[in-house]
């Protein structure tokens, strides 16, 4: 028997959403506000998304409980295994001294932590989720943040800061391509849609973490570079969201931010250099700013080479795992086996969730169908996900960076009992996110949205930060929200475009703040148990932002109404 949605369990317009918002309290409250572990917060969270979804919306018991089963699931695979392999190709780095020999290589280049943060954190961060995406950028760049000498729970909020922007367009277009496929629109247009909202936070991003880290004076020593790093970004990721697609915005705008800040940092020097442990400091007689300690030792091209040598194998990798004709074959779709039967099976089995697969429905006005079945399928495509090819990077850097075997085992059985801890928080957060998606509790939030009336623009691109927040996927709150965003826009006479594109480029400012995304930044730098000390200094700088969307896709329902498509 299959169990429909109820938005309003308590007939009561303002009551529901508070008790629909209660998981979401108890988790952030407990998390930021007294001081409790991630896991500690997630399980109460979760124990209050089970009674709500349970007691008062009256979802099956044993549908419910399989939600958070198949959530934990899907913590562990495939977020866990981007973070187990991301981390353990790190620690070979680590172990072979190459991880040294990159930070004295970025340090030649600037040794201002803002450049150096801008390098890794923006540039390099946005191609990563332009290739992966799910978590890849925050835990890669957090981890290099952390070896090239920043504070690690500060090198967590900046990679968290700078993983905003580049979202929507991430692991080659996939939120994008599903909101298309939810709504019904044209994907170019949606693309192109996104390509004109958010060139406007390329910009402003890179100066956000530079204020964040050192302050105003600190923007105004270095804002050539940060003009370089964004503006280069921006144009791309313009051009290519209007002109080309979704697919490779971020790949290739990553890209030439990284180039075009590389150059000119070979041109251009702040007079001041800025470190977290110096601060402020100005080199003698003009000449360039005075190297970190122990930079003095003068690598070779070709030791530096060695060392970046296994970055290059994971951003081919995870390049190479995102492409569409390379995934199909490594799903098994193209292959067959001697007795005719499909690779399929084997190579990404999936398992519908018993008690959950077509157990519930989504009804209008979440949904433009009388009965949307929801599917519960995890699929186990154990070669094709992103891990998978940070894995085979990893195994190819060992040979590469002269480890044994037998050490290389050691340190990946290191690296997954120093994890344990962090894969547990990630299970039960993914736990809580998927309680609240099949209970419905996230479409009750997200109707209270809607009944704003001419100020819905704004919330429009709240809504989208919301589903973030609550899901960890901008791909997920498309699919969640997406929807339910062309109904509401098609009641109020807005532009069913600019309203579905803003719950995309409204949630990449949510991804700052998911449960998921804090836990992996921890976990990459070391800092596990400082979630909430993490999520209080990032949280202020996602409702921030998401507002200023909000207030962009306001006037482009108004005044600016030139700018859609």
């Amino acid at each position: 028997m299959v169990w429909s949605h109820v938005y309003d369990p308590l007939s009561s317009p303002l009551f529901s959403p508070l008790v629909a918002m209660l998981p979401l309290v108890v988790l952030l409250g407990l998390l930021a506000g007294c001081g409790w572990s991630a896991v500690g917060a997630a399980a109460a969270g979760l124990t209050t998304a089970l009674a709500i979804a349970i007691g008062i919306c009256g979802m099956p018991a044993d549908a419910a409980f399989a939600a958070g089963m198949y959530g934990a699931a899907f913590g562990l695979f495939p977020i866990g295994w981007i973070i187990v392999t991301a981390m353990f190709l790190y620690s070979l780095a680590v172990e072979a001294g190459a991880l040294e020999v990159m930070k004295r290589s970025v340090t030649r280049l600037s040794a201002d932590h803002r450049v150096q943060a801008l390098l890794i954190a923006f540039a390099f961060g946005a191609f990563l989720e332009g290739a992966a995406g799910f978590g890849a950028p925050v835990a890669i760049s957090a981890a290099l943040l952390t070896g090239a000498g920043f504070p690690a729970l500060e090198a967590a909020c900046l990679a968290l800061i700078a993983n905003t922007a580049p979202v929507a367009f991430g692991a080659l277009g996939t939120p994008i391509i599903t909101l298309a496929k939810v709504t019904g629109l044209d994907e170019q247009a949606i693309s192109a849609m996104a390509g004109r909202q958010l060139p406007f936070f390329s910009l402003i991003i890179p100066a956000w973490m530079v204020v964040t880290m050192a302050g105003w004076r600190g923007l105004a020593g270095v804002w050539p570079a940060v003009l370089v790093c964004g503006a280069s970004f921006a144009i791309v990721q313009a051009l290519m969201a209007n002109f080309v697609g979704p697919a490779l915005v971020d790949v290739v705008g990553g890209l030439a931010s990284l180039a075009a800040l590389a150059l000119f940092m070979t041109v251009w020097q702040p007079r001041e250099c800025w470190q977290h442990t110096h601060g402020f400091s100005t080199p003698a007689s003009g000449g360039p700013p005075r190297p970190a300690a122990g930079s003095e030792i003068r690598d070779t091209p070709r030791t530096v080479a060695w060392a970046w040598m296994p970055w290059l194998f994971l951003s081919a990798a995870v390049f190479c795992w995102g492409l569409p004709g390379v995934k199909g074959v490594l799903d098994g779709k193209q292959i067959s086996l001697p007795n005719g039967l499909p690779a399929h099976g084997i190579l990404a089995p999936e398992f519908p969730v018993a008690r959950l697969d077509r157990r519930v429905a989504k009804v209008p006005p979440a949904t433009r169908e009388r009965q949307e079945i929801e599917r519960a399928v995890f699929r186990l495509n154990w070669l094709s996900a992103a891990g998978s090819g940070i894995l085979l990077a990893a195994l190819v850097s060992v040979p590469w960076l002269g480890i044994s075997w037998r050490r290389a085992w050691t340190i990946w059985w290191e690296n997954l009992h120093r994890l344990r801890a962090s894969l547990v928080t990630i299970a039960a957060m993914l736990a809580l996110a998927f309680v609240t998606r099949y209970s419905g509790t996230d479409v009750t939030l997200g109707l209270a949205m809607t009944r704003t009336g001419a100020a819905y623009p704004l919330f429009a691109a709240l809504l989208g930060w919301l589903g973030v927040a609550l899901t960890g996927s901008d791909t997920s709150s498309n699919a969640m929200f997406g929807s339910l965003q062309r109904v509401t826009a098609e009641q109020l006479g807005l532009s069913p475009l600019l309203i579905c594109t803003a719950n995309s480029t409204g949630g990449v400012m949510g991804k700052m703040i998911d449960a998921q995304s804090i836990v992996v930044s921890a976990t990459a730098t070391g800092v596990h148990r400082q979630e909430g000390a993490i999520l209080r200094r990032v949280f202020p700088h996602s409702l921030a932002l998401a507002i200023l969307m909000g207030l962009l896709v306001w006037l482009q329902a108004g005044p600016l109404a030139w700018m859609v498509p």
